[in-house]
């Protein structure tokens, strides 16, 4: 009988447990899997046969040069959400669209703010045909926490109007601007200019809008 109601109270603990998991996966909200699956471009469009692909799970942008910007776009618009990733790069510019918009669908060329990559501009906050460079990160802070030709974690966070940007842990924009577009689509961005290659990893996303209606917010 013991034994038995032992056996009744683990039971009711593992349910307990599994349901507090569940409930914590909620309350995160990681929509990582609805954002990128790992193993194909579903939900993206782009110039996807010429530069793109999905190698161990990553995205990977290569050209040998390119006379234009091109970017691989998700197809769903976003407004608030989270995103990090890790990203290393060889040769040229690279940065994440958000809130954008296609402006050229035959170059997939986009509108809208930029979280860039390369050169002087890693974790800046730039306007791809959007009125140029919207905030410049520090370069003595970038220089310190940049790991050249190796993987470098960045984080982008978009809530309301303030958009904040974090390379390797440290914070490079933390800023409202009213110009920002309120929704939009997310993309990844091959430079013009020489052969490069930029591979994003262990991406993860949270879409925060769904919890903004739910809450009654925005």
């Amino acid at each position: 009988m013991r034994r038995m109601i032992l056996a009744a109270v683990l039971a009711a603990a593992a349910a307990m447990g599994l349901n507090a998991i569940q409930a914590s996966d909620q309350k995160t909200g990681d929509d990582t899997a609805n954002f990128f699956n790992g193993k194909n471009f579903e939900g993206f469009e782009g110039l996807l046969d010429e530069y793109w692909s999905v190698k161990d799970g990553a995205i990977v942008g290569k050209t040998n040069g390119l006379k234009f910007n091109t970017f691989l776009c998700s197809k769903k618009q976003y407004g608030d959400f989270e995103l990090q990733f890790k990203v290393k790069m060889i040769g040229g510019n690279s940065g994440i669209q958000i809130r954008s918009k296609i402006h050229d669908p035959k170059k997939f060329a986009v509108t809208g703010p930029q979280c860039d990559m390369g050169g002087p501009y890693w974790g800046s906050l730039y306007g791809e045909n959007f009125g140029g460079m919207m905030k410049l990160a520090d370069a003595k802070l970038v220089g310190k926490v940049l790991k050249e030709k190796e993987f470098n974690d960045y984080y982008i966070l978009a809530v309301g109007k303030k958009i904040t940007i974090k390379l390797n842990g440290e914070t490079t924009v933390d800023d409202e601007f009213a110009k920002a577009p309120d929704m939009g689509i997310i993309a990844f961005q091959l430079h013009a200019g020489g052969p490069m290659e930029v591979t994003f990893k262990d991406i993860r996303f949270t879409d925060l809008s769904k919890s903004d209606k739910a809450s009654g917010r925005r």
